[in-house]
């Protein structure tokens, strides 16, 4: 045991010190491993192609991406509102460096038959559930992915309009 003619209280203020430059030095490096360990986390938006399906023809498919910590995920896209549908809600997990897979869904709508139906707004017909595989570039500020789209009707049976897709996505940031 070393002895000192300090009180008793300076010596343990200057271990406190010390043991705080050190955790100084530490607690940025605990932050940069919890960012490799989500790479994938934060916000995306993504050209997205149909290669079969309802959706080939359209050109001009964006998709924007939340995918949050701990495995959830929120998707919107600018065709939401055509016809009118809430944005899909999923999960995501890591397959591999820089390899991912997302689950989400939706729900699909109709309009109303008929015009004095109108107030009624557009009723649910069933859900529809894509399947993304995602492989993040090496900068960690783009991916590329495929899709499968899945239609369900409403009492959950498989429906037609299933397709195929891929996806460029960048990451949005400052």
């Amino acid at each position: 045991m070393m002895m000192t003619n300090e009180p008793p209280a300076l010596h343990g203020f200057r271990i406190f010190c010390g043991m705080n430059k050190r955790l100084a030095f530490f607690i940025p490096l605990v932050f940069l491993v919890g960012c490799a360990a989500d790479p994938l986390t934060g916000a995306w938006r993504s050209r997205v192609q149909f290669s079969s399906g309802d959706f080939a023809a359209v050109k001009d498919l964006e998709f924007l991406y939340v995918f949050n910590r701990g495995g959830t995920m929120t998707e919107s896209s600018n065709y939401d509102g055509a016809p009118p549908v809430p944005p899909a809600y999923g999960v995501w997990r890591a397959l591999g460096s820089r390899r991912f897979e997302a689950v989400y869904m939706f729900y699909t709508t109709k309009p109303p038959e008929k015009l004095d139906q109108l107030t009624q707004g557009w009723t649910p017909t069933g859900r529809g559930e894509l399947k993304e595989r995602i492989e993040l570039a090496p900068d960690g500020r783009s991916f590329e992915s495929t899709l499968t789209l899945q239609l369900f009707d409403a009492a959950g049976r498989s429906a037609p309009g299933g397709a195929k897709a891929t996806g460029h996505a960048t990451r949005i940031g400052f």
